[in-house]
Parts: C-alpha cells; structure tokens; sequence
C-alpha cells in the first residue's frame, strides 16, 4: 500500500519550490490546483486553497548523522533547533519551518531499523 498526505497551502508554487530546491523532492504529480511531490517513499500533496493547514509535522530521515548534519548547514536559516541526540527515540534530529510555517523535523535512527519498499 502507497499514500500521500496532502496539505492546504495558500503558498503552492512558493512551497513546490522549497520542497524541490530546498529540500530535494521532485514533482510526481501536477493537477490543476494540486501538486504531488516525491523523495524515497514519501509523497506529500499540496493544494491551493484560501486556509492553510500548519498542523502536524513533516519528518524526513536519513541514514546517518551527517546526512542531518547536512541538510542542517542548508537549512540552518529556517531551523528552530540545532542537531541533538534524542535518547527517548534514539535519533539524532533538528526541527525547521517550511515558508508557510509548517513544522519540519530531519532525523536519523540511532538504531537499527526495516528497511522500507511498497
């Protein structure tokens, strides 16, 4: 099974760009006033609409430390944290917003995981 999460945005192309640039996703899928981008197993829809929906949290993972290590140095100026150890989860993570205020979380398991596949 697949799935997407889709989010109210009143910035859609400002936010596409992010995600693509900034991020590294790439587009999936346009329509007419929804877009779907794509990374490893995540695809994440965004569509034009007059509310935005800021709730919940986007998380990304990584491999490894320096992979988080990584994206913070590019996102240092939208983080809202720097890199930390969470013993209780054990993961290494940082948090940022994306343009519209989303909140944004880039972490790497300290611990074996499954591997992941459809």
């Amino acid at each position: 099974m697949a799935g997407i999460v889709f989010f109210r945005t009143t910035m859609l192309q400002e936010l596409v760009d992010f995600y693509v640039n900034d991020i590294g996703m790439y587009v999936w899928l346009e329509q007419e006033d929804c877009i779907i981008l794509s990374q490893g197993n995540l695809l994440l829809g965004f569509c034009d609409r007059e509310v935005p929906e800021l709730e919940g949290m986007v998380t990304f993972f990584y491999p490894t430390k320096e992979d988080v290590d990584a994206m913070y140095d590019m996102l240092s100026h939208i983080a809202t944290s720097q890199p930390v150890e969470n013993e209780k989860y054990q993961i290494y993570q940082f948090f940022a917003e994306d343009p519209e205020g989303r909140a944004l979380e880039f972490q790497a398991f300290l611990h074996q995981i499954e591997p992941i596949g459809f």
